[in-house]
């Protein structure tokens, strides 16, 4: 019976030195719950130095994951093998999040610095009084074209890109909403139509709007046209940006009578771990010398006003990436248009796809 006593106790020693030594390990690689920052967001969509500065800072260890579509990010978080303390996800994909009960209801008192938020971006639609999001970046489509070939005179409007002298030319960005927003927009229809005649009525027009198609691409598009292989695109603002500090010839214009608003925005998914790591994370991004830095870095448009007196003039004077207040009241938001039409969308931007081959 003593040897057994004396067995056990050993065991329990063991146990517990091996418990001590696990929880050493931890504090001193920083590598606790308490002391980790699992971060998902879109493919660099973030100035790596900022990362370095919010670690040395703060004395967290930041995994870095990324997504490459919101509904893979949505998929990845209910499944819940990593639990994120923050997420990047659009606007129309907050208000699903929101149904399935995936975000935590932000405690505004922990960011002080959302006052730099600029008032026109905040309360909007899809998150009323901010109550689950901030935002990070917005944006817009337009349309990029290059000087050599084209002026800006010619793409006034969506129905610009309808003329038979672009037979072929146009790279499109591969998205049903993009592309069925297009037609929508061009016969002045909401980008959120849930009406089947609307909705036929602009795949009917798209069908003619695929001849012009040189390719319906996703990532390409920069390569593309930096390259001038391509010369006129639809595409994302800071997509633009981008290509525009490739090649001096190249221009984005906003088309007359609406297009897509959007935004992407931080949010603290409810399964983190590390909410106050989160808060702190999401308050150092609202830093405004910290946004103006990251928005020189991804090119998108920062809804943070106190940073925009830390970027260049060329920047924030450019009114196509900065539009005045009265031309985003008149762009769109994408809203979760629910299974039955998410569907429906999809459905048509394929057979247009199929239609053009």
């Amino acid at each position: 019976m003593k040897k057994l006593r004396s067995l056990l106790i050993g065991i329990c020693l063991i146990i517990g030195l091996l418990f001590l030594g696990t929880v050493w390990l931890e504090r001193s690689t920083g590598m606790s719950d308490a002391k980790v920052l699992n971060i998902y967001n879109w493919g660099d969509y973030i100035d790596p130095k900022l990362i370095t500065k919010f670690e040395k800072q703060t004395g967290y260890k930041v995994n870095y994951e990324t997504f490459d579509s919101n509904e893979a990010m949505l998929t990845k978080i209910k499944q819940g093998g990593t639990s994120y303390d923050i997420a990047v996800p659009s606007d129309y994909m907050i208000q699903k999040m929101k149904k399935e009960h995936l975000l935590l209801k932000l405690d505004h008192s922990k960011l002080p610095n959302l006052k730099n938020i600029d008032p026109q971006f905040m309360d909007l639609a899809f998150d009323r009084h901010n109550e689950y999001s901030v935002p990070y970046f917005w944006g817009t489509l337009g349309i990029i074209y290059n000087d050599k070939f084209y002026q800006a005179s010619q793409f006034k409007t969506w129905n610009d890109l309808w003329d038979p002298q672009l037979k072929n030319k146009i790279m499109f960005i591969d998205g049903a909403r993009e592309f069925m927003g297009i037609g929508l927009a061009s016969m002045q229809r909401s980008l959120n139509s849930k009406s089947d005649a609307e909705l036929d009525q602009a795949y009917n027009k798209l069908k003619a709007l695929t001849h012009n198609a040189k390719a319906i691409v996703s990532d390409e598009i920069k390569t593309y046209m930096a390259n001038e292989e391509s010369s006129v695109a639809v595409t994302f603002s800071g997509e633009a940006a981008d290509m525009m500090e490739k090649n001096s010839h190249l221009h984005y214009v906003l088309p007359n009578g609406g297009t897509n608003l959007w935004f992407d925005n931080l949010v603290i998914p409810k399964t983190a771990k590390n909410k106050q790591g989160a808060y702190e994370f999401i308050n150092f991004m609202l830093d405004p010398k910290n946004a103006a830095q990251n928005t020189e870095y991804i090119g998108y448009s920062t809804p943070n006003k106190a940073a925009l007196k830390y970027l260049p003039k060329a920047i924030t004077s450019n009114k196509e990436f900065y539009p005045s207040a009265a031309r985003i009241k008149q762009m769109e938001i994408y809203e979760d248009l629910g299974p039955k039409y998410l569907e429906k969308y999809n459905d048509l931007f394929l057979e247009l796809k199929m239609y053009r081959n």
